[in-house]
């Protein structure tokens, strides 16, 4: 098996699909590994470290799909409708490519690429059972997302986390609000209790309260009907417009009281749902932050414009986009650690071996023989399983 490693070309994207490290693991399993020139480079990978360690380095991107029978990809087609739509005329039928193809958000893209003949498994469909943690690299990311992202709300708070016994008199601790409680969620508040600020924490899953709880964090209690909150996958789920109102309402005084506001609430495949509102935000202290990690799906706040920091009567509201890809090396190397378990798992004898039987490969598979594959996708463009064929 020869795999083919493409340099990202998503605007401002900085990671990369194997760093060096990963080479000998895929050497001993028989694997080659052809990579784009200056694929590693902005994580820190220089083509030389590649080499080193077993790696080739081709003469061009189209030598890279041209030659290998398996792409590996930060951003496919999908996940990046800016530039990746030239890559759909390298794929090629009886090839496969792995990656990130945001296709709850973009399915329509996903039937252009299963056109192409190859074969399409998504990262970010890994289903969350224990035997695939291992390769969940929406997880990865989202533990960057939740670290960072207290980072770049520290940075611009005009005041310091930890309290502070001082000669010049005693500095309160910062008051710091996480707004949902998912893998970014835990890990915003062990950061902030690290950087010494009083944590509490909201989520519409009462089950999380136990793990805020063992993070040293108080959990934020609001006399809602959440029975239904939570999907199989563990994921949130989208509640309708009137529980949202009633959320917003009872967490103002919350958000009035907090220096820093870190949002992360999203659901696969859906706008993300405003939790705070002008009217929450105007009632925040001048120089108080708020950090909207779902800014990439339209933000949690009302104000909230990806991409951009606002300031709304003294409050900063930062929208950042690909919040992994501010922190690349180890970024990284989170990712292609969880992809190359994906690839080993499906790697048997020199081939994949798509086993539909197998949850992983049956919950990642969106498209394969021309046609799309994915039940949630097919049910997106409006067919189903049955009129394409496809008996999985």
């Amino acid at each position: 098996m020869l795999v083919g490693v493409p340099k990202e070309t998503f605007p401002g994207e900085r990671r990369v699909a194997v760093v060096p490290a990963a080479l000998p693991r895929y050497e001993k399993a028989g694997i080659e590994v052809l990579i784009e020139p200056g694929a590693g480079e902005a994580s820190g990978h220089a083509d030389a470290e590649y080499e080193a360690k077993g790696g080739k380095v081709a003469g061009s991107r189209t030598a890279v799909f041209a030659d290998a029978n398996t792409i590996l990809q930060v951003r496919c087609y999908g996940s990046n409708m800016e530039t990746g739509r030239a890559d759909l005329e390298l794929v090629r039928a009886g090839q496969a490519v792995i990656g990130f193809f945001d296709p709850l958000s973009e399915p329509a893209a996903i039937e252009e690429f299963a056109a192409t003949g190859a074969t399409a498994l998504s990262m970010e469909m890994m289903p969350r059972i224990t035997r695939a943690q291992s390769m969940d690299a929406l997880s990865s990311m989202a533990t960057i997302a939740g670290y960072k992202a207290v980072l770049l709300g520290a940075c611009r708070l005009p005041k310091m986390f930890p309290m502070l016994m001082t000669a010049a008199g005693t500095i309160a601790p910062a008051k710091v609000l996480i707004i949902g409680v998912g893998v970014a969620g835990l890990q915003a508040i062990a950061t902030a209790k690290r950087l010494g600020a009083i944590v509490t924490a909201y989520d519409i899953r009462p089950a999380v309260k136990e793990q805020v709880q063992s993070l040293g964090a108080k959990f934020l209690e609001l006399d809602l009907e959440t029975a239904a909150a939570e999907d199989q996958g563990g994921y949130a789920k989208a509640q309708g417009e009137e529980f949202y109102r009633r959320q917003r309402e009872m967490m103002s005084a919350a958000v009035a009281e907090s220096d820093v506001v870190i949002t992360t609430a999203a659901v696969p495949g859906k706008k993300a749902p405003i939790l705070v509102t002008t009217e929450m935000v105007s009632g925040m202290a001048a120089g108080s932050v708020i950090v909207d990690i779902a800014a990439e799906r339209g933000g949690n706040c009302e104000l909230t414009k990806p991409g951009t920091d606002v300031d709304a009567g003294g409050v900063t509201i930062l929208g950042p986009l690909n919040i992994p890809s501010r922190v690349p090396t180890h970024a990284s190397q989170m990712y292609a650690r969880n992809i190359q378990t994906f690839l080993l798992h499906l790697a048997k004898e020199g081939k994949l071996n798509l086993d539909t039987t197998d949850e992983v490969v049956s919950g990642t598979l969106l498209a394969r023989d021309g046609s799309v594959v994915h039940p949630r996708v097919l049910e997106l463009l409006g067919k189903s399983a049955e009129s394409t064929g496809d008996n999985q």
